[in-house]
């Protein structure tokens, strides 16, 4: 099977011709030792810039939900809140079917790319969110957008997997939180591209589809040409390695190399002394072994509890908006504004992320989410909600980029896409009731209940990271894994 992989490889990094590197031995080890030394030229940023598009299409399909929310109200399929907790009818439904299948996603089937390789897995979750989005489009029920919305989850979970484990491999170490920073940056892009598209389609009926309807099908177009600029990602060496498949890992290896060598305009360093082979096999019980259980058992409650405070506003910000008494199409446009700088918190993380340590900056966004959070709560004036509204926004997304960067550290190759996927299901579990909760505060308490809620959340955060979290930052992949 190297022929596929020797032509994605080169439609990746162009025409190349065989490096002139001596003939030495590949594993893992190996080529983390390779990819630690390589300088960030163009082609590492075109291989990271295509896997980001594929987290594009991703988090459309998580946001979308919230925004075209009012749509989706006044056309009678959902409601805001329901007299009953676990009402399908409502929006609190609808965001909880889209965790259900990503936890289905992470935990049955986010091991995937470890059996059968990054690449693969991640043009095939994509392609499998196109077909089910478009069907979302044309459903009419409460019945048929939650049924649908599951299956659409499912892949979505395989793809949040793949891109992490994609990302820490294809990365050196030394530039590896400004890689995730990049990844998500370009991906939360996509959250004021659909407040957009919502503030201006929701409301109107072009050519008498719904608007909201038109939401969810451009995204699905969107998606099948991205899925098409994947198929020219070439296959994480190290997972090749890593599986025996040492002579397509070599010609990956040195393709990179040679295009990088030619972008940087001199030889590159030689590559540190490799550490041993590792030739064992990996499975997700492992990651309950001594050697990782505290970390494993510290990612699963971050995962859980972060997620409260991301979904937790990201989802609800125009039903929030509403409850303040603010009108419908006030809500959509203000949610435009305050979604407008999502992209950026991520984009900060690309110029600091490899300067402090990782673990303590996921403290200070945990506690940053708490605090602004009550103050958001207790604001009424439409300018500051948005101004307070903008800087929520950024500490959200800061303290997601840094979990999806800090979780894919800590597992060795053998098995991290599976421990990934395992702990990052704990979110997608959680998530199946974020919205149920939310909902009920808000009809019980306003948006001071929900936003105490988040906060008693952020503060399980803070102290599972603080007392069980490793050090990651400027660390080699096999030495944070011994």
């Amino acid at each position: 099977m190297s022929t596929p992989n020797r032509a994605i490889g080169a439609d990746v990094v162009g025409s190349l011709e065989r490096a002139d590197y001596p003939s030495r031995p590949i594993t893992a080890g190996s080529v983390t030792a390779r990819f630690d030394r390589l300088p960030m030229t163009a082609t590492m940023w075109k291989l990271l810039l295509l896997v980001a598009l594929g987290g594009f299409f991703e988090l459309y399909d998580v946001y979308f939900a919230g925004y075209i929310a009012p749509g989706l109200f006044h056309s009678g399929i959902l409601t805001p809140t329901t007299p009953t907790f676990f009402a399908m009818n409502g929006l609190a439904g609808f965001l909880a079917s889209l965790f259900i299948g990503l936890f289905i996603g992470t935990i049955v089937f986010g091991s995937l790319a470890d059996r059968f390789g990054r690449r693969r897995v991640f043009a095939a979750s994509m392609l499998w969110y196109c077909v089910a989005a478009i069907i979302i489009a044309f459903q009419d029920t409460a019945l048929g957008l939650n049924v649908w919305r599951v299956i659409c989850g499912i892949g979505v979970g395989v793809q949040y997997v793949t891109i992490d484990s994609y990302v820490s491999e294809l990365t050196p170490r030394h530039a590896r939180g400004m890689a995730f920073g990049l990844v998500y940056g370009v991906a939360q892009i996509c959250a004021p591209l659909i407040a957009f598209l919502a503030w201006v389609l929701v409301p109107i009926a072009p050519f008498g589809f719904d608007g909201w309807r038109w939401v969810i099908a451009l995204g699905s177009v969107g998606a099948l040409l991205v899925w098409y600029l994947q198929l020219r990602l070439p296959e994480s060496p190290r997972w090749l390695a890593q599986k025996g498949r040492v002579e397509e890992a070599e010609r990956v290896m040195q393709m990179i190399e040679t295009r990088v060598r030619n972008e940087y305009g001199k030889e590159l360093p030689a590559p540190a002394e490799a550490p041993e082979a590792d030739e064992q096999k990996g499975t997700l019980r492992e990651a309950f072994s001594p050697q990782y259980r505290s970390r494993t058992l510290m990612l699963v409650v971050v995962n859980f509890f972060q997620t409260i405070g991301y979904y937790g506003f990201v989802s609800w910000i125009p039903t929030l908006l509403i409850a303040k008494g603010i009108l419908v199409t006030r809500s959509l446009e203000y949610t435009f504004l305050i979604v407008l700088l999502y992209p950026i918190a991520p984009f900060i993380v690309m110029l600091v992320a490899d300067r402090f340590e990782r673990k303590w900056q996921l403290v200070w966004s945990a506690i940053s989410v708490a605090v602004i959070g009550v103050i958001f709560s207790m604001l009424k004036a439409p300018g500051w909600l948005i101004a307070v509204g903008i800087v929520q926004t950024l500490v959200v997304n800061w303290l997601s980029t840094i979990v999806h960067t800090y979780q894919a550290e800590l597992f060795p190759t053998r098995m991290r896409a599976g421990a990934v996927g395992f702990v990052y299901s704990w979110s997608r579990l959680s998530s199946i009731f974020v919205g149920f909760f939310i909902a009920f505060f808000l009809r019980e308490f306003g948006p001071g209940g929900v936003f105490a809620f988040i906060g008693c959340a952020m503060t399980i955060v803070v102290l599972a990271v603080a007392l069980f979290g490793p050090r990651t930052t400027g660390l080699a992949l096999d030495d944070i894994a011994r």
